[in-house]
């Protein structure tokens, strides 16, 4: 048994799925199917069972997950102590964070990381929302920035920011939608949303599957800020956080709807690698990005 064969059992029976922990993992499927068959021999048991829709643990994976996610927590607290005994001259922190919330963020993050701490080093990622869990799973950041993950024994989030989702379209648009739009008439609007798994896309999809709603989603684009240069005078919808019709220059040809019963609120979390506490010069950037006024940056 060694932990990475550890590390690949918790995340198959958190992804319920081998070849989706595979491209989290970045390890191919049969791989990953070997070093679960050469865990299970060492331990006599099988661990995990095909269904219809993937796999799940059996009774002695239950079992043996629990030690699992003990010792990997071990081992991720013991690796922490030891990066933090080097010489604070050689210390470096890496900070993970999707492209918009960086533009807001990342230039106050920088100036008082530098302030504070003059001998360390401080490396900014920007990526997805939906590769930052693989990122530290990876360990290619040491924390970051990520809109409403999915829960995971491997990583620890701490929510900072909420804000709610807007429709949003052009000024030109005939006819106009009302102040305020009920979540279940979000039907009636031709819209442009990213595909899944976006985190935006996730979030409108769950609020109208619990309304009982059916999207005429005409087209997917990606990227926000794509989608709102798609927005014109014509009768075209879309559903983005509030700050984003902020972040286009000459947006004045967009508006939006309040949406309500219930409001869409998209999760900013702050999220490290599960397992005891954080290195200091890790617990330092933490505390740096609690201590920003979060909401006066995004306004």
């Amino acid at each position: 048994m060694d932990l990475r064969q550890i590390r690949y059992f918790i995340m198959v029976c958190e992804m319920r799925s081998l070849s989706r922990a595979g491209d989290v993992l970045g390890v191919s499927q049969p791989s990953l199917s070997r070093q679960i068959q050469l865990l299970e021999a060492e331990l006599r048991h099988h661990l995990l069972r095909r269904t219809g829709r993937g796999v799940e643990p059996t009774e002695a994976g239950l079992r043996f997950l629990e030690h699992a996610k003990a010792i990997d927590a071990l081992a991720a607290h013991a690796k922490k102590d030891m990066h933090a005994f080097r010489s604070p001259a050689q210390d470096k922190v890496r900070l993970g964070m999707p492209h918009r919330v960086a533009r807001r963020m990342a230039p106050h993050i920088v100036q008082a990381f530098r302030r504070m701490h003059p001998n360390a080093a401080l490396t900014l990622a920007e990526g997805l929302s939906s590769e930052m869990n693989e990122w530290l799973v990876k360990e290619r950041v040491d924390l970051a920035l990520i809109y409403d993950p999915p829960a995971s024994s491997l990583v620890r989030y701490e929510s900072i920011y909420r804000e709610d989702l807007v429709l949003a379209y052009g000024k030109g648009c005939r006819p106009v939608p009302p102040p305020v739009v009920r979540a279940r008439d979000l039907g009636q609007y031709p819209l442009v949303l990213p595909s899944a798994p976006n985190t935006i896309r996730a979030l409108v999809d769950r609020t109208c599957r619990e309304v009982n709603v059916t999207l005429n989603i005409v087209a997917e684009v990606d990227v926000v800020h794509t989608i709102l240069e798609t927005m014109t005078e014509e009768s075209m919808f879309t559903i983005i956080p509030r700050s984003a019709l902020g972040d286009m220059q000459g947006q004045d040809y967009l508006t939006f709807s309040a949406i309500a019963e219930p409001t869409i609120m998209n999760n900013l979390t702050l999220a490290t690698l599960a397992g005891g506490p954080l290195p200091p010069l890790v617990e330092a950037t933490a505390r740096i990005i609690r201590e920003l006024d979060i909401a006066k940056l995004f306004a």
